[in-house]
């Protein structure tokens, strides 16, 4: 089996198991919290709102359903069968769409961009969880989809999350229930240099615009009752002439 095929096989494990209910994921923040902070650092860069919007590892499409509220196209995409049919029973309205993709596959993006023509892209949090060969190709992908006119928002994970992961991995209880099921499937997230995810994106030809740091806000607490949050970079990248 491919690292690939492995990957795949862990997410859908991951999924199917996963809980229906909002929130019941460790990373399914309620978008006021996550989306709408990312999209007001990301919309002033945007050169053309009225592309479509490509959410790249949507995931249940938490994240996807806001978004579908602020573009005029939004497309959902994930590499987990089980999770897009999470996507969809909390969309019946049907606001995004939803595509299997494994962006990390060569011509995937480019048969998506082929479709939908330049988009602009949302990914957050999934490098972390990539395999490390798959890296540099998901960003390859990402760029293939940008075209000429789109731009991305790309957010992960720093290095500064690692002991807080740790910590709480290592605890005497026992990771916390959400952590836990990522742990289970194999999926452990794992670090990415702060300084590797600009230079994938120059790899693959795009620009950094913009770039800062953010919380990233979890749905699981600490036993004392504080939230969980996540030091995480993110930037704004397109292709420049």
């Amino acid at each position: 089996m491919s690292v690939t095929s492995r990957y795949r096989e862990a997410w859908e494990g991951f999924w199917r198991e996963a809980p229906k209910e909002p929130g019941g994921v460790f990373w399914d923040a309620d978008p006021k919290v996550t989306a709408a902070l990312h999209l007001a650092l990301f919309e002033p860069h945007l050169a053309d709102p009225g592309l479509a919007l490509v959410d790249l590892g949507c995931g249940n499409g938490t994240q996807t359903r806001y978004f579908a509220d602020r573009f005029p196209h939004v497309v959902g995409a994930d590499l987990s069968a089980a999770a897009l049919d999470h996507a969809r029973r909390a969309d019946p309205a049907g606001q995004a769409t939803y595509r299997l993709l494994d962006a990390a596959e060569k011509g995937a993006a480019e048969t998506l961009h082929a479709e939908l023509g330049d988009t602009n892209v949302y990914m957050r949090g999934v490098l972390h969880q990539c395999e490390p060969d798959d890296r540099q190709p998901l960003v390859d992908a990402i760029a293939a989809l940008l075209g000429e006119r789109g731009r991305v928002f790309l957010v992960e994970l720093s290095e500064a999350a690692r002991p807080v992961l740790g910590a709480l991995a290592q605890s005497p209880d026992g990771p916390p229930p959400k952590l836990a099921p990522i742990f289970r499937h194999g999926i452990a997230p794992g670090e990415v240099a702060d300084d590797a995810v600009p230079g994938y994106l120059r790899t693959a030809g795009l620009t950094v615009l913009a770039s800062g740091e953010l919380p990233l806000v979890t749905t699981e607490f600490v036993p004392e009752g504080a939230r969980i949050e996540l030091p995480s970079k993110w930037h704004v990248a397109a292709r420049v002439e």
